[in-house]
């Protein structure tokens, strides 16, 4: 098994993820997550974003004045970042690096403040290990933005729309070149990483906890505002984080480390 690269479907992804409400849904939860973690930290910081796909996240923080490095696997995915960052005048504050999020030692001088990691985990073969990496790449008292997609998510979506057979069968993945990640995570079993790893989680949000399971798709569009605001107020406290088709987990790296870690 690979990790997977998005080179072969750079303008598919482009299109049905950050062209649609569930990316304009995600970028705003996103962000109000972000925007609270950013008021506890310095106010300037070395950021990676790793896997930082068309750049959306990295150039809204290289507009708020942080360096950001971004590295993604996808050569084309490191273009269309490239292109974003001059269309917003931000190419200044970033760099971007051709490589995996495993091998993105290889190309810091010194360990980041700051780590996005947002919807890559599902994509990778050995999730832990890239967890491990990411903490060894972030100074002491630094914090994370973890995305992941919600294997209870997908249950649940499938299970609305009728796919028992699929639920039945382990909901188990066919076709490669398709946007449905390849490994979905139970939410339990990350946070359990992260905290083995030692990792202090901070904030836990589910990402669309409402907008895939409605049943009149038009009210994605015409009733955003509303939606908006009803997944704000539910998003961050359960059952919704857990039924959300993404999660985002906020979390810091303790300025002293643990003596018992294995």
């Amino acid at each position: 098994m690979r990790d997977r690269n998005f080179d072969d479907i750079a303008e598919k992804f482009s299109r049905n993820i950050y062209g649609t409400t569930k990316g304009q849904l995600r970028q705003a939860i996103l962000w109000q997550d972000l925007d609270a973690l950013l008021a506890t930290l310095p106010e300037k910081l070395r950021v990676l974003d790793a896997g930082g796909g068309e750049g959306q996240t990295a150039c809204g923080l290289a507009e708020r004045g942080h360096d950001v490095l971004l590295c993604d696997v996808s050569a084309e995915m490191i273009s269309r970042a490239q292109a974003l960052a001059c269309e917003k005048g931000v190419s200044s504050n970033m760099q971007f690096i051709h490589s995996s999020a495993q091998d993105i030692g290889q190309h810091l001088e010194k360990p980041v403040d700051l780590i996005l990691f947002h919807a890559v985990l599902e994509w990778v073969v050995d999730p832990q290990a890239v967890l491990k990496t990411l903490w060894d790449n972030l100074a002491p008292g630094g914090a994370l933005s973890l995305m992941f997609y919600n294997a209870n998510g997908l249950l649940m979506r499938n299970m609305f729309v009728g796919n028992f057979e699929y639920v039945l069968q382990g909901m188990k993945k066919n076709k490669r070149k398709t946007l449905s990640p390849d490994n979905p995570l139970q939410p339990e079993q990350v946070y359990h990483w992260l905290e083995q790893i030692g990792w202090q989680i901070t904030g836990k949000t589910g990402v669309r906890v409402f907008h895939d399971y409605l049943r009149d798709k038009h009210k994605q569009r015409d009733g955003f505002d509303d939606l908006l605001e009803l997944e704000t107020r539910y998003c961050r406290q359960e059952p919704f984080v857990s039924l959300g088709r993404y999660i985002h987990v906020t979390a810091i790296k303790p300025l002293e480390p643990r003596t018992n870690y294995e």
